[in-house]
C-alpha cells in the first residue's frame, strides 16, 4: 500500500500509551491555560504563582492582565531579581499563540533559575475569553468570543 493511501492522521502511528501520558505530562508541567490561571487568580488569596507580562510597554499601556508583573523579555536578566522570587513559580504570557514571547521570557526566567510555565493562548485568548483587563485609561471587558469560550458560563467544561 503506498503512502498515497494511508489516511494522512495515521500515516504516522499514535504513540504508545505509556509514551503519549509521559508526552502530555511534560507538556501541563510547561504550560497552564487561560481559564486556569483565571481561575486561580479569581480565587483570592495567593495564587501560589506570579503572571508575568512580557511584551513591551506600549503593548502593556494597551491591555494587560490585572495584577500581572510587567517584565519584557529583553530586561529579564537586570530586573527579574528585583521583581521577582525564585522561590515562587512564574508564569509568563505575550500576545497570543501566533507569538514565542511568553517562550522566550520562560526560557529567560528558566535560565536565570526560576520555575516557570508558560501561559498558552496569551493576553489575546484573555480577552477573547471575555476576562477583565486593564489599560492605560482603566479596566475593561469584552464579550467572551463562542469559539473560545462558553457564553453562558464560567466553566469550559476541560
Amino acid at each position: 500500500m503506498s503512502d498515497m493511501n494511508v489516511n494522512p492522521v495515521l500515516r504516522i502511528a499514535p504513540a504508545a500509551p505509556a509514551e503519549a501520558a509521559a508526552h502530555f505530562r511534560a507538556s501541563l508541567a510547561f504550560h497552564a491555560d487561560v481559564s486556569d490561571v483565571a481561575a486561580a487568580l479569581a480565587a483570592g488569596g495567593d495564587p501560589g504563582f506570579v503572571l508575568v507580562d512580557s511584551r513591551s510597554a506600549e503593548a502593556w499601556d494597551q491591555g494587560h492582565v490585572p495584577g500581572a508583573v510587567h517584565l519584557p523579555t529583553a530586561l529579564a536578566p537586570e530586573q527579574a531579581g528585583h521583581l521577582l522570587d525564585r522561590a515562587v513559580p512564574v508564569v509568563t504570557y505575550c500576545w497570543g499563540p501566533g507569538c514565542n514571547g511568553a517562550t522566550r521570557a520562560a526560557l529567560a526566567l528558566a535560565e536565570l533559575g526560576y520555575r516557570v510555565k508558560e501561559m498558552l493562548g496569551g493576553f489575546e485568548y484573555w480577552v477573547r475569553e471575555g476576562l477583565e483587563y486593564e489599560t492605560w485609561q482603566g479596566r475593561e471587558r469584552r464579550a467572551p468570543d463562542p469559539l473560545t469560550a462558553p457564553v453562558a458560563s464560567d466553566n469550559c467544561g476541560c
